[in-house]
C-alpha cells in the first residue's frame, strides 16, 4: 500500500527577501520539513531584474519540488506605500509561477498562522520560531524569520486544508442538493 503524501510550499513573500519551505504530511499526519530557503535580491538592482530573479528561482523550487498545494502569506500594510507596491509585485510574479505551474495557491493571514501554531494570533517572531521548532520536531528553529514564516505557513495550510477541503466539499453537495429541490418544485 503507498502511503499517500501530501506537499506543500510555503512563501513569506517579499522584494527584499522572500522565504520558501517545503513541507509534507504523511498518512498519519506526521509534518515534515523537507527544503527551505531565502531567494534575496539586491536592493541596487532594478525592479523588473529582481522580479525576473524572484520568478526564475520560484519557477526551479516548483519544478525541483512539484509541491501539491502553494501557501503564502496574505499581507497587510499600515505604513510605507513603497513596501506595499514593491511587495504586491512581487505577490503578482509569485502567483504567476505557481499558475504557471498548475499549481493552486491557498492565502493566509498572519494572525491566522499565529493563532493556528501559538494559540494565539498576536504571537511575536520568536514564539513563531519555537512552536515551528517544536511543531517539527527540529534541533534549532529556522533562521532567518523570512524562513520561519515560510515554514510557518505550511504548517498553519497543513493543518487546516483537510477540515476547509471537507467543508467545501459538504457546501458544494448542500448546492446540489438545493437545486435539485428546486428542480423539483419546477415540476
Amino acid at each position: 500500500m503507498t502511503e499517500k503524501l501530501t506537499t506543500v510550499l510555503g512563501i513569506d513573500p517579499g522584494l527584499d527577501r522572500t522565504g520558501w519551505a517545503i513541507l509534507t504530511r504523511d498518512a498519519r499526519s506526521v509534518l515534515s520539513l523537507q527544503a527551505c530557503g531565502l531567494l534575496h535580491t539586491d536592493a541596487g538592482q532594478e525592479l523588473p531584474k529582481r522580479l525576473h530573479y524572484i520568478h526564475q528561482e520560484l519557477s526551479k523550487i516548483l519544478q525541483t519540488y512539484r509541491p501539491d498545494q502553494i501557501a503564502m502569506e496574505q499581507n497587510f500594510f499600515l505604513k510605507r506605500a513603497v513596501t506595499m507596491a514593491n511587495t504586491v509585485m512581487t505577490r503578482g510574479v509569485i502567483i504567476l509561477a505557481c499558475e504557471q505551474a498548475g499549481k493552486p495557491i491557498s492565502f493566509y493571514p498572519p494572525k491566522r498562522v499565529k493563532l493556528m501554531l501559538c494559540g494565539t494570533g498576536t504571537a511575536d517572531k520568536k514564539q513563531v520560531q519555537r512552536m515551528v521548532q517544536l511543531t517539527l520536531q527540529l534541533d534549532k528553529a529556522p533562521s532567518p524569520d523570512d524562513v520561519a514564516d515560510a515554514v510557518a505557513i505550511g504548517i498553519c495550510h497543513l493543518k487546516t486544508a483537510p477540515l476547509t477541503a471537507m467543508i467545501n466539499v459538504k457546501a458544494a453537495f448542500l448546492e446540489k442538493l438545493k437545486q435539485a429541490k428546486a428542480q423539483q418544485l419546477k415540476k
